[in-house]
């Protein structure tokens, strides 16, 4: 696809999830998503305090983190669904757990190097995304990721029943239903782990379809044993 029907086509996607989260707010409804509590025993195992969530939407997850004692800075292009985010924070009274930033992962993540503990994409990364955007998100993910830092993220993959339905786009880009979605091959998620440990790529399902993801959790490595690692301090943009 051309640099310009890419741009055409994550502009539509902006505005159906715009459309959609304005006509059903809550969507997902406010347990959060398996991937979610797993998360965030992972991160608890390492210490985390601090999570960036990429693609919060109205934010049943990150606000599942902020209930389970995170930091947690939320950001999505929506902001449609972060204004419910926020709602639903006050209501639940963790508001102060809580920051939203306007976020458009296409550009560069608004956090200074090594500044987060944890980051957090629930099919996020599986967006209308080029195989080019993707790889330089994760790059952006590492840098800012403290050394130890975990990144829990999930895809649906080529395994899916969507995978190859609807409307192609290219680069295994499918559009059904009006949402877009770049399907996983094996060797995406192999790349993407380059100079990162890999701990885990564990298969599931979700959904009445069901859709078919990975959800993978990989860390970077530390430059320094933990006792001695740096904690610089950090800035972030909020909405």
């Amino acid at each position: 696809m051309s640099d310009g029907g890419q741009e055409e086509l994550a502009e539509g996607q902006r505005e159906h999830w715009q459309q959609t989260y304005g006509e059903h707010p809550g969507m997902y409804g406010e347990e959060p998503s398996a991937p979610a509590v797993h998360a965030a025993a992972v991160f608890r195992a390492s210490d985390a305090h601090e999570v960036l969530e990429l693609g919060a939407g109205h934010g049943r997850d990150a606000l599942y983190f902020a209930r389970e004692g995170f930091s947690v800075l939320a950001t999505d292009f929506s902001p449609v669904g972060l204004e419910q985010l926020r709602e639903t924070a006050a209501a639940q009274e963790v508001t102060e757990r809580v920051t939203t930033a306007i976020h458009d992962v296409r550009e560069p993540l608004p956090l200074a190097d090594a500044s987060v503990d944890a980051v957090f994409a629930h099919m996020l990364l599986c967006m209308a995304l080029s195989t080019k955007e993707i790889h330089a998100l994760v790059a952006e993910v590492r840098r800012v990721l403290r050394p130890g830092g975990a990144f829990v993220y999930t895809v649906r993959h080529t395994g899916d029943a969507h995978y190859r339905a609807g409307t192609g786009h290219g680069d295994d880009i499918w559009e059904h239903g009006g949402f877009a979605v770049h399907f996983f091959p094996r060797g995406l998620v192999d790349a993407l782990a380059e100079g990162w440990s890999l701990e885990e790529v564990h298969a599931f399902e979700e959904g009445g379809l069901p859709r078919r993801l990975w959800r993978v959790t990989q860390t970077v490595p530390h430059r320094f044993p933990p006792s001695t690692a740096a904690r610089p301090g950090h800035t972030a943009a909020t909405a």
